[in-house]
């Protein structure tokens, strides 16, 4: 057995669900479209058609995908009778690229931390894929398994598991799973008319920073005039929503004072 086949990787049954975002892996690209291994799922293959590769006409398909390629999809339809998933890559927003990309980053340690877990307990490599699909179905993904482990303890996982790797689970989770952060977030639209409006623009701005206290993290970007977006990360809602409140209240505040005028609008998470 190969290094390559004895990397522990737990795959999904069945099919994913119109509407999902998915990651896979290009392995054809042919003028019409491109076929796609999805990641997550045991043995499928999904369709992007030409049309579904980026926005507008797309002359060469080749520009834009090849083969080995990296692709985070949304699944437009399945025929589970056919076989058939058919895939979009353009309708998969930047955000939800950027947090599936995360989240399979995030699944692809735990699949090492449950390796390392199943050596602990003396588990084979084929009893690990049972119980890692046993947690998929309970948890969704083997992650949030851990992140159970980490702040609830081993107990919550024994029916599914058993006491022994449950243990060593919690164990390996209390050393790698960091605490859920939230962020909330909105987008300042700032106007000054003065000569130097940019940088009072920008000096209310830096005003937003004032108040990050006890590791909330602020990051501001610049979306298009007269458009900023703030995000807060913090480690509960509570603290995220009275964080954004004061930084949007310095940063009105202060372009007010400077001359200019502006609004806040809240975004969605």
């Amino acid at each position: 057995m190969s290094e390559e086949q004895q990397k522990l990787i737990i795959k999904r049954d069945g099919y994913p669900s119109p509407g999902e975002i998915v990651i896979g892996t290009v392995t054809r690209v042919l003028d019409f479209g491109a076929f796609v291994s999805l990641d997550e799922y045991e043995n499928k293959e999904g369709m992007v058609h030409i049309s579904e590769v980026a926005p507008g006409w797309v002359k060469d398909i080749r520009d834009y995908v090849k083969k080995g390629q990296k692709v985070v999809c949304k699944v437009l339809s399945i025929n589970p009778k056919r076989g058939h998933i058919d895939l979009s890559i353009k309708d998969v927003t930047e955000r939800q690229k950027k947090e599936k990309l995360q989240q399979w980053k995030s699944e692809l340690r735990a699949f090492k931390w449950l390796e390392i877990a199943g050596e602990k307990a003396g588990l084979s490599h084929e009893e690990l894929i049972k119980v890692g699909k046993k947690l998929i179905k309970e948890y969704d993904t083997i992650y949030e398994a851990f992140e159970e482990a980490a702040f609830e303890g081993y107990e919550a996982l024994v029916p599914i598991v058993g006491e022994e790797l449950a243990k060593a689970i919690a164990e390996i989770a209390r050393e790698n799973v960091k605490p859920p952060r939230v962020k909330v977030r909105g987008y300042f639209e700032l106007k000054s008319l003065a000569p130097d409006g940019i940088e009072r623009i920008k000096k209310a701005l830096m005003e937003a920073y004032k108040a990050a206290k006890n590791g909330v993290k602020i990051e501001i970007e610049y979306i298009g005039a007269p458009k900023y977006r703030i995000v807060i990360e913090a480690e509960d809602y509570k603290v995220a929503e009275k964080t954004l409140k004061d930084a949007v209240n310095r940063v009105l505040r202060t372009i007010k004072k400077l001359g200019g005028y502006g609004n806040f609008v809240r975004e969605a998470a």
